[in-house]
């Protein structure tokens, strides 16, 4: 039987080489290796090695709550290259994380594609296959006639291709063969096989494993504790110990950024939705309540981070917490996803899938609705969620939103129609808006594009935007805005505050006043109509 050697993160550290390739499976504090990540970090210090590294992240590794994360690799000589999914956000008001101080100021290559693309990348590699055909980026940022995914001007075009398959247009990603995998899991036993009944979700563990051992690397596995080998039930070991050449014992490692351990968001325990914190009356709040008025009882949804991820609470509040059930990247299949930077988990999951997995149904739109938030909209329905010029660093970065948009039948997107400094009040269920911020989110061309409105309409998707004084919808001839607020101003408030011509439907109405009172709505959700397979079977 294979050794798998324990070691201190630091002896572990030793085990990588000079221009090694590294992929990390983590999804910013959740299942980050942190104390892993931090060995190598501190070999650096003292040794000046290993140099030139290229690391992989599906989603980002650390974010700005105190995980540090990719940030202990983010030294000029250590790190050549990343590619990422995502990045860890910082602060506007602080200084941004140190590897995006890197990358702005152009000390390293830098890459940032989907999510579930990134997963099936490694999945490729294990498989000894060149690489991942999809339509996944296309007409965006991603896509190699615009910006080929790069963060910054250094960064060659050498990943993704673009190329026609069978008189279709398909994006090209060449695999990326770890040297190295970093993985965690909760329970190593001796052998090396790995259990994960503490974390929130596997992630992409089992992936990146594979990828590296199938092709000659090794892979290093944090843990929170050690078993006897030959104890743990194989049901539940999610990577066998025949592909972990290292184990590295972190005992405070946290479940989540915030969480030492909840075991309602690892399976076990269900907590009462009683014990959610409500959701306090702001314009946000007011917002996810009209996207909510969108969905059906009985169907799957998909929601992001941001304003979107307040509709399950809002569907608690309502007393319609298990009618809808919610998917999202990191794997939690139903339960309510949790909000701000413990997103990522969900309150009494049903099922928690491996994120790869889980992006095989995002991608084929084998749900009903995505909810998502936006931070610019252009003329042609485009949506930038990736790139504020001069603040990019308070921003992830794409993650799993183009894996998510590119087949979704209905999308809506959920923000604010200003930004900046504003007074709204929300006074006798009407808007007064006082000062409005400064700046639009209705630009004539958003900075990068994220999602293609052009794209999903020739994919025949429908798309809504919905904010805190208007909701608008996607049709060939431009954005429609199909309701106001009450004590908005149609002229003023909405059609002045865009920086492109906006079209007012024939049919313009009011959002329902109940939206704009305290007190629940009262909400009522249709019923999902049955497949038309099980409608044959009814008649």
């Amino acid at each position: 039987m294979k050794t798998t050697r324990i070691l201190t993160a630091r002896e572990a550290a030793e085990l990588i080489n000079d221009d090694d390739v590294i992929s990390v499976s983590s999804s910013s504090g959740l299942g980050c290796p942190d104390a892993v990540l931090a060995g190598i970090g501190e070999r650096f210090t003292e040794t000046a090695a290993p140099r030139n590294l290229t690391t992989i992240h599906p989603i980002a590794a650390g974010d700005m709550w105190g995980i540090k994360g990719i940030d202990h690799l983010a030294r000029p000589g250590l790190l050549a290259r990343i590619i990422a999914g995502s990045l860890p956000s910082g602060p506007s008001s602080s200084e941004p994380p140190l590897i995006w101080q890197m990358i702005e100021n152009e000390q390293i290559h830098a890459y940032n594609f989907p999510s579930g693309v990134l997963y099936q990348m490694h999945r490729a590699a294990a498989a000894r296959q060149p690489g991942v055909f999809t339509q996944v980026g296309l007409d965006t940022f991603i896509d190699p006639r615009q910006e080929a995914g790069r963060m910054n001007g250094s960064t060659p075009r050498d990943i993704v291709e673009l190329t026609e398959l069978k008189g279709r247009e398909w994006l090209f990603f060449e695999a990326q063969v770890p040297d190295v995998a970093i993985i965690r899991a909760t329970t190593a036993d001796e052998d090396g096989n790995l259990t994960f009944e503490e974390e929130a979700s596997p992630l992409g563990a089992l992936d990146l494993a594979y990828a590296a051992h199938n092709n000659g690397g090794i892979v290093i596995a944090q843990v929170k504790r050690i078993a006897q080998a030959g104890s743990l039930d194989p049901q539940k070991v999610r990577v066998p110990g025949i592909l972990v050449d290292a184990v590295v014992v972190a005992p405070d490692q946290l479940q989540t950024t915030q969480t030492p351990y909840d075991p309602a968001i690892s399976g076990q325990l269900r907590r009462p939705l009683s014990t959610l914190e409500p959701v306090g009356f702001s314009l946000e709040k007011i917002t996810a309540r009209r996207a909510a008025q969108e969905l059906q009882s009985g169907e799957t949804a998909n929601l992001g981070f941001g304003v979107s991820a307040l509709v399950p609470h809002i569907l608690v509040e309502e007393k319609l917490g298990n009618e809808v059930s919610w998917v999202i990247e990191q794997g939690a299949v139903g339960g309510v996803p949790l909000l701000d930077f413990v997103f990522g988990v969900a309150q009494n999951p049903d099922a928690i899938m491996p994120s790869i997995d889980q992006f095989t149904l995002l991608q084929g739109g084998g749900f009903q609705h995505s909810l998502l938030s936006f931070m610019e909209i252009d003329v042609q329905g485009n949506v930038n969620v990736h790139s504020l010029p001069r603040r990019r660093h308070v921003t992830a970065g794409v993650g799993g939103f183009a894996d998510i948009t590119s087949s979704a039948p209905s999308i809506i997107f959920l923000g604010a129609f200003t930004a900046g400094r504003r007074d709204i009040r929300i006074e006798d269920g009407r808007l007064n808006i006082v000062s409005d911020g400064p700046f639009t989110k209705f630009v004539n061309k958003v900075n990068s594009t994220t999602f293609s409105g052009q794209r999903a309409l020739a994919n025949g998707q429908d798309v809504m935007y919905v904010t805190e004084r208007a909701v608008l919808k996607l049709a060939p001839e431009g954005l429609t805005v199909t309701e106001i607020a009450p004590g908005v101003d149609l002229e003023k408030d909405v059609l002045g505050k865009a920086d492109f011509a906006l079209n007012v439907s024939a049919e313009l109405r009011l959002m329902d006043a109940r939206l704009f009172e305290p007190a629940p709505l009262g909400l009522k959700l249709p019923g999902l109509a049955p497949h038309h397979r099980l409608q044959q079977l009814d008649s």
